[in-house]
C-alpha cells in the first residue's frame, strides 16, 4: 500500500510540474504574438522624422525618413539568407540633414559582387530604426583589411565609419539604385517557439501519466 501511495503521489506531481510548464507556454504563446503583432503595427507605421524617433528615448523598429547624402565609404557584412545562401550585407554611412552622420543597412548582395558606388547627391529614404544584438562571444573579429564583417556590432560599425550609433535598415528603394537588394526590418528572425515547446511538455506529462498508470497497475497486481 505506501508503494502504491507513492507511485500515486510521485506521479500525480510530476504530472502537474509537466502540466503547469505547458499551460505557462501556452501564456507566453499569447504573450509572444501579441508582442510580435505591435511590432508589425509599429514597423508599417507612418515613419516620423528621425530626431523624434530618438529623442527623448530610442525606438526600435520606428519608421523614420531622412534626408541626406551618403559618404564614400561602406561595410561588409557576411549574412546568410535562406533561398540565396551566402550574402553580403552593406552598411553606408548617411549624412541626416539636421541631424549627422548615421549607419544605413541599404540591403544585400551575393558575396561575388562588387559594391557600387554612390553619386554624391541628396536622397529621401524611409527605413526602420533598429538595435541588432547580434555579436557575441562567439562572433569572430571584423577582417578590417579585407572590410568583412560577422555581426552588425552598431558601435563599432559607427567608430569605424565616424558616424552616430544609429542603425537605419532601408525599406523603400530610394530615387537611384543603390545596387543592392533591400532586406527591411521585419519580425520573421524574432523566435516564437512557444507552441513547439507547449506540445513537447503536454506530450511528456501524457506519458508521465501513462508510465505511472502502468507501473500503478504492476504493482496493485504483484503478489503479496
Amino acid at each position: 500500500m505506501r508503494r502504491l501511495l507513492f507511485l500515486l503521489t510521485f506521479g500525480l506531481m510530476g504530472a502537474g510540474i509537466l502540466i503547469g510548464l505547458g499551460v505557462w507556454q501556452v501564456q507566453r504563446l499569447s504573450w509572444k504574438q501579441d508582442l510580435l503583432a505591435r511590432i508589425d503595427a509599429q514597423i508599417d507605421a507612418a515613419p516620423t522624422s528621425l530626431s523624434a524617433a530618438v529623442d527623448p528615448q530610442f525606438q526600435r523598429y520606428a519608421p523614420v525618413e531622412v534626408t541626406g547624402t551618403f559618404g564614400p565609404d561602406h561595410i561588409r557584412m557576411l549574412a546568410s539568407r535562406k533561398t540565396t545562401g551566402a550574402v553580403h550585407r552593406i552598411i553606408r554611412p548617411f549624412d541626416v540633414d539636421g541631424f549627422g552622420p548615421v549607419l544605413i543597412d541599404t540591403g544585400w548582395l551575393p558575396d561575388e559582387l562588387a559594391v557600387p558606388s554612390l553619386p554624391d547627391t541628396p536622397l529621401t529614404i524611409v527605413g526602420n530604426l533598429d538595435a541588432p544584438n547580434e555579436a557575441d562571444s562567439f562572433t569572430p573579429a571584423p577582417d578590417l583589411d579585407k572590410n568583412l564583417w560577422f555581426a552588425r556590432d552598431v558601435p563599432a560599425m559607427a567608430d569605424v565609419l565616424d558616424t552616430q550609433p544609429v542603425l537605419i535598415v532601408l525599406r523603400e528603394t530610394p530615387e537611384i539604385d543603390l545596387g543592392v537588394t533591400p532586406w527591411p526590418v521585419d519580425t520573421a528572425g524574432i523566435p516564437n517557439d512557444h507552441l513547439q515547446y507547449a506540445i513537447t511538455w503536454f506530450s511528456l506529462a501524457a506519458i508521465w501519466v501513462l508510465m505511472t498508470a502502468y507501473f500503478v497497475l504492476r504493482t496493485n497486481r504483484s503478489p503479496r
